[in-house]
């Protein structure tokens, strides 16, 4: 396994919200985790440190002690987020200044050759396998909800002036309901987690020829990338190659 793994504050904001986590690379499972934040001064970045924190802390405690079956490990990624949920809403219930925080949460455990995957937000997770790469995640926006009602089209959502508009992220409401995922993870694939402030500036197509083509510098040209098309947000990038 080779991990490459970055973060930029980007060219507009003055503080980095987003945050991420790699496991130690000898140990097994891999646990990588991503998550941008948002809700005012210092709460992004409060709330994605929590949630990550809480999530690692939750899968750690508990991976060694649970069947390691397709279902199980699934479920453990599912409770991780809900626990993560947890923490952040507690914190910003008891505190008016971080009220309004929440944050995207991207989970990806890998073992024995699958990526257990758990999702809030519109943050993002990519596999790239030969020549194809897709998205496994769906963005919970209001506009990925136009889209998939045929209200607007793809293109037009690009540039929709509610684009940021989150319909999911953790940490706003007492529950959640992150989505969960099971992929297969063969030799040869990479995984791509990134926040948005990547991908709101940088065409799916140009993150695969980067990562394709060069791989080990492709989080350091994606975070440019991102900045020479303006870097109005904070970007993060974890590459995951089997």
């Amino acid at each position: 396994m080779k991990v490459l793994a970055k973060s930029d504050k980007g060219k507009i904001r003055d503080q980095n919200e987003d945050y991420y986590y790699i496991s130690d690379q000898d140990k097994s499972p891999g646990i990588y985790m991503l998550a941008d934040g948002m809700g005012g001064y210092e709460g992004g970045e409060i709330a994605s440190r929590l949630a990550i924190d809480a999530a690692v802390r939750y899968i750690g405690n508990h991976f060694d002690i649970i069947e390691h079956t397709r279902e199980k490990i699934m479920e453990l990624v599912k409770e991780a987020m809900n626990y993560a949920n947890e923490i952040v809403f507690e914190v910003a219930k008891n505190s008016e200044e971080l009220q309004s925080m929440g944050t995207t949460l991207e989970i990806c455990l890998i073992y024995n050759n699958r990526a257990y995957i758990g999702h809030i937000g519109d943050s993002r997770i990519y596999r790239i396998r030969d020549k194809f790469m897709r998205k496994l995640t769906t963005d919970h926006s209001y506009v990925e909800q136009l889209v998939k009602d045929g209200t607007i089209t793809a293109e037009e959502a690009k540039n929709h002036p509610k684009k940021n508009m989150l319909m999911k992220a953790l940490g706003c409401a007492e529950s959640l309901e992150p989505d969960v995922m099971v992929k297969n993870f063969q030799p040869g694939d990479i995984i791509v987690m990134t926040s948005d402030g990547l991908t709101n500036m940088v065409e799916d197509s140009k993150i695969y020829e980067t990562v394709k083509n060069n791989f080990d510098i492709s989080d350091e040209i994606l975070i440019n990338m991102a900045n020479n098309a303006g870097g109005i947000d904070n970007i993060t990038v974890v590459i995951i190659k089997n």
